[in-house]
């Protein structure tokens, strides 16, 4: 079966995971495609396929004989789609021979080669999109896919490979995807996530990640006479992001350029609070920010009085690189099979983070691989047959690389 193919059935599961649910997993219905992985992996011969009750979904492909001693390789996508836009009752449209030009999906958007310069190098392909009203899915279902088809070619065709540890996990789009993953049970000495864009992508470095919480205590007072009594916690919310770098915000930065982004903001005379999220590559200019943040909590109290702002951070994820570095023959391997695929790769920081970042910060090192895709966690989405069938090339060009 093609990539695609496998694509454009798991699609139609849905799989939106639940930020605000408290539980593991946070929506049921991932188990529904991740069932259906275990009895499609044990029809390929993969005994081992199991869901464990958090809904992680593990099966090994034993090394062919004489190749024991080869590393065992680790392979993961992950199952839920993104809370950002509907998931539900996904309907898959194949546009064969895509002419690269304006394309008006049924549900009245229209991708643009303007809006997605990409559609102009995809001409020619198998273009499959949403109907516009909901996402596609391909993040991540078709990591998932190109990881099911991959195995099935080394399965079926008697591919020499070493151990093969396939792994797809629950929650990633909520930051919970690397939480609960056994890497005892999964048994890789190393991974790759299938979960990026285009499919020459090769993603190893990505943002160090906190989550900021300034909560505020006004004080309210008859407006009549309220003058040096009143403190107005929304106007204080106001202040305090005022006291922010204007162009420092995801709308005006790219690459390596960190940000503050607000995330919510709510407020009365009496309480406000606002959420932000910080993000930065480097680790020095990462803690500068938080300092900018602590020294605004300071500012405010000492302004207003002690305890009338309070600011809760929790760090998210850190930048991958440091572990990556020690294993560089992880992107030297895909290097290497990219230009004998005539490809280029394509290597740039990731604006975000990866189950790969966290998985990697607990002792497995794990860069992240395109998928094909494009436009994820909305209407826009796309993807190409033919993407998705050099994903799994590459795929198969990195176990063989492992088991020389």
């Amino acid at each position: 079966m093609k990539a695609y193919e496998r694509l454009l059935n798991y699609v139609k599961v849905w799989t939106t995971s639940d930020e605000e649910s408290g539980t593991k997993p946070s929506a049921q219905r991932e188990f529904d495609l991740a069932r259906l992985l275990v009895e499609e992996m044990k029809a390929l011969g993969i005994e081992d396929a199991r869901v464990d009750d958090k809904c992680y979904v593990y099966g090994t492909l034993p090394a062919s004989q004489g190749l024991e001693e080869k590393p065992a390789l680790g392979l993961i996508a992950h199952l839920d789609t993104a809370p950002d836009f509907s998931g539900k009752d996904v309907k898959p449209m194949i546009w064969e021979n895509y002419s690269g030009e304006a394309l008006t999906l049924p549900g009245g958007i229209t991708l643009t080669p303007e809006m997605f310069p990409e559609l102009a190098r995809l001409k020619g392909r198998t273009l499959i999109t949403s109907d516009g009203t909901t996402l596609l899915g391909a993040d991540d279902k078709a990591g998932v896919a190109e990881i099911m088809t991959a195995a099935e070619c080394l399965i079926n065709e008697k591919i020499p490979h070493g151990k093969i540890c396939i792994a797809f996990t629950p929650d990633e789009e909520i930051g919970g995807g690397a939480e609960d993953l056994d890497l005892a049970a999964f048994g890789a000495a190393f991974a790759y996530t299938v979960d990026g864009g285009a499919e020459n992508e090769i993603e190893y470095e990505n943002f160090n990640a906190a989550r900021a919480d300034f909560e505020i205590c006004g004080r309210s007072v008859h407006t009549g006479e309220a003058k040096n009594r009143m403190i107005n916690a929304a106007l204080t919310a106001c202040e305090i992001n005022g006291m922010l770098p204007a162009a420092e915000i995801p709308a005006c930065t790219e690459e390596r350029e960190g940000f503050y982004h607000m995330t919510s903001i709510s407020g009365t005379v009496e309480s406000a609070k606002l959420s932000y999220i910080i993000r930065d590559h480097s680790a020095e200019h990462f803690e500068a920010r938080m300092e900018t943040l602590r020294l605004i909590e300071k500012i405010m109290n000492e302004k207003y009085g002690s305890g009338t702002v309070k600011l809760t951070t929790k760090e998210q994820y850190r930048n991958m690189l440091e572990k990556i570095r020690p294993h560089m023959h992880l992107i030297e391997n895909v290097r290497e099979v990219m230009k004998g695929l005539g490809m280029s790769a394509e290597e740039r920081p990731v604006r975000g983070g990866t189950d790969g970042a966290r998985l990697s910060f607990r002792g497995l090192p794990c860069p992240n691989l395109g998928t094909g895709g494009y436009a994820f966690h909305g209407p826009y989405e796309h993807i190409t047959a033919e993407g998705m069938d050099t994903v799994v090339r590459l795929i198969l060009g990195i176990v063989n690389k492992y088991a020389e």
